[in-house]
């Protein structure tokens, strides 16, 4: 059967599940039944209204977590999830769009690099920049992981040859390694902290009786501000240090509030819970950045 011929014509049978049907909609599987060449403007109201969420949904929710932290995860909870994007959907967009801007904006900080080169770098001005690994000297990794390496070679020869590899690299070489480890790992590995997130307000809350589902909402509504807010830090024009400010002094006291609007609690009980949030958080987020790293140069 020739089916661009019919490609304007309303089916007598359902061409995705092959139910008969009269109307203009399958009554089985819901398929439009005049079916033709989706044009430019269909294709872009359909991405746009599908995957983008611009159609009210995105800025119902961008308003909630940039203005009432904690609101959206219970908006969700009271079960009002229609008019907003889905909690997934929100984070995965916005940890993308900060590892994009991150790496195309010249704020990855991922290198190696001397101590003398973050002089240099500190005299330019450089904002947002860091070394992911510093050395006090040249060669000092290298002579500073020989142990490591026969470790590691013992466990797993082909992790002991990747690794011998990678130190005999020229610096540039090893710069450009790290970063592909970076950028090809640490998102997954982010995101694999989110239940970890989750399992440790659970236990700070302990007997609230709450499901481990909420805290894993939270974690996903409170991180995915934080990639926004970091975003925006990054491309806040260097004249205007007072917005970056600002939006770094809100990305502080965000998660107390929100925690407190969500959990209820004392503010001295909240703040204490928060510190030790926070303290398991970053240990946890550097070793999840060490963690792809290694994994990216063992592979």
């Amino acid at each position: 059967m020739n089916t661009r011929a019919h490609l304007h014509h309303t089916a007598s049978d359902c061409p995705n599940c092959g139910a008969v049907v009269s109307g203009n909609f399958c009554h089985d599987c819901g398929q439009e039944t005049v079916l033709h060449p989706p044009s430019t403007r269909e294709f872009l109201h359909e991405f746009i209204g599908h995957y983008v969420a611009l159609e009210g949904k995105l800025w119902k929710s961008l308003l909630l977590l940039l203005f009432r932290p904690g609101q959206l995860t219970l908006e969700y909870i009271k079960g009002r999830r229609v008019r907003y994007v889905q909690p997934l959907r929100l984070y995965l967009t916005f940890s993308l769009i900060f590892f994009a801007v991150m790496k195309y904006t010249g704020h990855d900080g991922v290198s190696i690099g001397t101590a003398a080169d973050q002089a240099v770098t500190a005299q330019a001005g450089t904002r947002g920049r860091s070394d992911l690994v510093r050395e006090d000297k040249p060669g000092e990794i290298v002579d500073g992981t020989a142990e490591l390496r026969h470790g590691i070679a013992k466990v797993n020869s082909h992790w002991g040859e990747n690794i011998e590899r990678f130190t005999k690299l020229a610096p540039d070489e090893r710069n450009q390694v790290l970063k592909t480890a970076f950028y090809g790992y640490m998102p997954y590995a982010v995101f694999l902290m989110m239940p970890v997130f989750a399992l440790y307000l659970k236990v700070l809350y302990l007997g609230s009786g709450r499901r481990f589902g909420e805290y894993l909402l939270f974690a996903l509504h409170v991180n995915g501000f934080a990639f926004l807010a970091m975003t925006l830090m990054m491309l806040v024009p260097g004249f205007l240090g007072i917005a970056e400010w600002v939006l770094g002094l809100w990305l502080v006291f965000y998660t107390p509030i929100a925690m407190r609007r969500v959990y209820g609690g004392s503010r001295i009980g909240t703040g204490l819970r928060w510190v030790v949030l926070m303290t398991l958080h970053v240990f946890g987020i550097a070793l999840a950045i060490a963690a792809a790293v290694g994994f990216g140069i063992l592979h």
